[in-house]
């Protein structure tokens, strides 16, 4: 039988550096809105998943998501990797490709190599971004729903639940783990496309602007913008990724 692959994405509005990120503004829709859009066009994903959390103050996170082509699940806010697998099980998610919020500039393209990848190999556990020079903003991780079952019952470590997949990533013993590197044309270690604080927003919604008469851009779209402008791509240099 054939796999069922869903995009599960973490969103919140209580993001401390940045509240309320995923509703902001973005030429002409909010955040989340892009992301949902650039993911919508995987070949291989069959469903997108917005896992956010009970708090009230994501209900509106949640009446918009729900007007667009995803699912919305609701669990824990401090609970991370608990939220992202019951999302998976309530929605018989066999294998799942975590896409955190704060990636609207999402390539669909990576996404689908990345898939490709994991389906080929008997692995459990595939990262692309972690290594090889992907900017920050567009790396995702793919990996079974068991895979992350096993893990849930093997830590209840803090920083484990809260980063979902540091256990597996920590344990090569038990799990097949894969890191896929950038192919030369992605190569850009020298961008950051993430949304995390107000300066990454100016510069994603700067891009979006750029391009808000085409239904999608690409990414090296989005390389040769910033290049041809030395300014805007520098906005948000001096933040650090946690």
């Amino acid at each position: 039988m054939a796999k069922k692959i869903a995009a599960i994405v973490e969103a919140r509005m209580t993001s401390k550096r940045l509240p309320g990120k995923h509703m902001l503004k973005a030429g002409n829709k909010p955040i989340i809105g892009h992301l949902i859009s650039r993911l919508s066009l995987s070949k291989h994903i069959n469903e997108i998943v917005v896992a956010t959390t009970t708090n009230p103050e994501d209900d509106v996170l949640c009446n918009y998501v729900s007007q667009l082509d995803a699912v919305v699940f609701r669990g824990s806010e401090s609970d991370v990797l608990g939220r992202v697998l019951q999302a998976a099980e309530f929605n018989d998610v066999d294998i799942i490709c975590e896409v955190t919020g704060d990636c609207p500039l999402i390539d669909y393209k990576l996404v689908d190599q990345g898939i490709q990848t994991f389906l080929l190999n008997d692995i459990d556990y595939l990262n692309f971004g972690m290594i090889g020079g992907l900017p920050d903003g567009l790396g995702f991780q793919i990996f079974k729903t068991e895979a992350l079952a096993l893990s849930s019952i093997s830590t209840n470590k803090e920083y484990d639940r809260e980063h979902v997949t540091t256990y597996i990533k920590r344990n090569k013993g038990k799990f097949r783990n894969f890191y896929l590197s950038a192919h030369s044309d992605y190569y850009r270690p020298d961008l950051r496309l993430t949304l995390d604080e107000n300066l990454d927003y100016m510069l994603v919604k700067k891009i979006f602007e750029e391009f808000t008469n085409k239904n999608y851009f690409t990414s090296m779209e989005i390389f040769k913008f910033l290049d041809s402008n030395p300014s805007l791509k520098a906005l948000n240099k001096s933040l650090i990724q946690e």
